[in-house]
């Protein structure tokens, strides 16, 4: 031992800390579920945030490159942003109210990987997120 403690995470390159930036990924971090830049900037001003709407889609797409955050695109053409988990994961989505899960899909992966080595390819990624209907949806609807 040297006594010399190591240093902590670096900053990621080309991407500065500022305060919209901080309340942007504060006010991601406060909820669940995706949304959109529109709906965020919403939450924003809502918090008494100076912020523009363009300065939203700025800074998600910065977040978003730096991997800080996670990009959905809902089918109807729509990016929804949310500040998940670290590491690798997929997602359930539910069509009807929005509700995200987390998910884990060893299964997936190895298919990604197979289908990527019978085609030659390597240093694969994917993203995979299945919408349905969750439990609470589905019960509102046979009511």
């Amino acid at each position: 031992m040297t006594g010399v403690e190591a240093p902590g995470p670096q900053p990621v390159t080309g991407v500065r800390s500022t305060r919209q930036r901080a309340a942007i990924a504060d006010a991601l971090a406060g909820t669940d579920d995706f949304c959109s830049a529109q709906e965020l900037h919403e939450i924003l001003k809502g918090r008494g945030e100076s912020i523009g709407l363009t300065t939203v889609y700025r800074n998600l797409q910065a977040l978003s490159q730096a991997g800080q955050i996670d990009v959905l695109w809902d089918g109807s053409g729509e990016t929804r942003y949310r500040h998940c988990s670290s590491g690798h994961h997929h997602h359930l989505v539910c069509r009807s109210c929005g509700t995200t899960v987390e998910v884990q899909a060893d299964p997936v992966e190895k298919w990604a990987a197979t289908i990527a080595a019978e085609h030659g390819f390597t240093d694969i990624n994917h993203t995979v997120e299945v919408f349905g209907l969750c439990a609470d949806c589905q019960g509102c609807q046979r009511n």
